[in-house]
């Protein structure tokens, strides 16, 4: 199962009462109806559309449709009044989260052309083939007293690009609550002694978000490094040069070590099925543990890069937020405060270890470090800057009563950074970089949170009433 499983469940509704009252005006709206589906598939090609639901039975045949098919979410097109009995029994036998569609097939009724016409039933049959508002505030009632979470996009059929597009984040958001629902996580060492913020409950992600986590002993990613061939590790290098500007300071033996490690790395995902991954290990004591984790950081990258977010420091949480990132298509790289610039109004963010080189401005640099900072072993990172131009920050945050979901906007702009082999940028934000930092850390979040470039805090909002969760905007 995975995202290629993502299904859109529509169907639109009317009353079968006024087919033989108003000829045409059925076949009118299902034609409403098509163009709906037209424009859905433009969005996503996997739509069940049930058709026009026009009596309580239809609406059992729907609700058991949807449910055979799986839908993840359903849109509810109106396209003139129904009774609330023709929605209700697909919602509550499907249990999708539902997305009222409220458009209008036009801008406003030609007022001049309506009222000159001389037959008053035709009047009326054209009037109902614009009151689509008139069953809503009905549907809305009753999903509030049966105690069904709705949304709703009101606007028009054609030429509204602001109706259009929140259609289309409900879309995207949905398929992002599906990707995490099939989603495998690897957790892969142990938590940071001490590092308090980032310990998790486990059941709290599931409770969440779903999908599988999956508890990894370092000791078999040593011996999958045992496998690979010297053959592998040439091309692995040859692959490194290509992908990152390797710097002539790096020590050939530890280039070899981090593409034995890399190629392990990709056999560990590939056995576990993995769509993400969060790993610490200390390593002391032990030679081979310690070499793969030292060397693990430019084989996280290219993971990181193609769509398998690594998160470092057992970091559950936060490997989370880069998956919800980069499945939005965003990107989603570790990151932390590093410093305050106050002269330019910035935030220094960034972080050691794995980043993802696919939203880098220019190519990722590979630098060799005597010390890990915090951490045992030396070997090779990376340093990075996020691209310059929008960027949205997220973290999932684990508070007394369960998760939420923080977000912020801001501006990732040029300027120095430190030079010292770690992923860090420079972020603007409109409230300003004190303002921004007091309202983010109020709100109790650890202290990583995955960065992504574009605005996309509008999609996160969605995703988070999908899930049930509450969503923070900063700025």
């Amino acid at each position: 199962m995975g995202s290629n499983d993502f299904k859109i469940g529509l169907f639109g509704i009317g009353l079968d009462t006024y087919w033989p009252q108003f000829e045409g005006l059925e076949e009118r709206l299902v034609g409403h109806l098509q163009e709906v589906e037209k424009k859905l598939s433009s969005i996503h090609p996997s739509i069940i559309n049930a058709g026009l639901v026009d009596t309580a039975d239809k609406a059992f045949e729907c609700g058991r449709l949807f449910r055979q098919q799986d839908v993840d979410i359903i849109f509810l097109y109106v396209p003139t009044y129904a009774l609330s009995s023709t929605v209700l029994p697909v919602v509550r036998k499907t249990k999708a989260p539902v997305i009222i569609l409220n458009l209008s097939p036009a801008e406003n009724i030609n007022y001049t052309a309506f009222n000159a016409m001389a037959d008053r039933t035709k009047m009326t049959g054209e009037w109902l083939a614009h009151c689509s508002p008139c069953p809503v505030p009905e549907i809305a009632n009753v999903f509030r007293r049966t105690g069904i979470p709705f949304h709703e996009v009101t606007g028009m059929l054609h030429h509204d690009e602001v109706a259009w597009n929140e259609i289309k984040e409900w879309a995207e958001a949905a398929k992002v609550a599906h990707i995490m629902q099939y989603n495998r996580l690897g957790c892969m060492g142990h938590y940071y002694s001490g590092m308090l913020d980032i310990y998790t409950d486990l059941a709290q992600q599931y409770a969440y978000f779903g999908g599988h986590i999956e508890l990894i002993e370092v000791e078999e990613l040593a011996a999958l490094r045992r496998e690979i061939k010297n053959e592998e590790i040439k091309n692995r290098i040859s692959f490194f040069n290509s992908a990152f500007d390797v710097q002539p300071d790096c020590p050939s033996e530890e280039l070899e070590k981090a593409a034995r490690t890399s190629l392990a790395l990709d056999k560990l995902v590939n056995q576990y099925k993995l769509g993400s991954l969060a790993y610490y290990y200390k390593g002391t004591g032990n030679a081979e543990n310690e070499e793969a984790i030292s060397s693990i950081i430019l084989g996280n990258s290219l993971l990181t890069a193609r769509g398998i977010p690594v998160a470092g420091e057992y970091e559950i949480k936060n490997a989370q937020a880069m998956k919800i990132m980069d499945s939005f298509g965003a990107g989603g790289s570790f990151t932390e405060y590093y410093a305050m610039d106050f002269t330019a109004d910035v935030v220094l963010m960034g972080h050691d270890g794995p980043g993802h080189i696919a939203i880098a401005e220019g190519k990722t640099k590979v630098r060799p470090l005597q010390v890990y900072h915090g951490k045992v072993g030396r070997g090779l990172s990376v340093e990075m800057m996020v691209k310059n131009g929008p960027v949205t920050l997220l973290s999932v945050v684990e508070t007394k009563s369960g998760l939420m979901l923080l977000t912020a906007e801001g501006q990732s702009v040029p300027g120095p950074i430190l030079q010292i082999g770690n992923t860090n940028s420079r972020y603007k934000f409109s409230i300003g970089a004190r303002k921004f930092v007091n309202n983010w850390n109020s709100h109790g979040p650890a202290h990583h949170c995955a960065v992504g470039i574009g605005h996309i805090s509008s999609k996160i909002e969605k995703l988070g009433q999908l899930l049930n969760m509450d969503v923070i905007k900063v700025c």
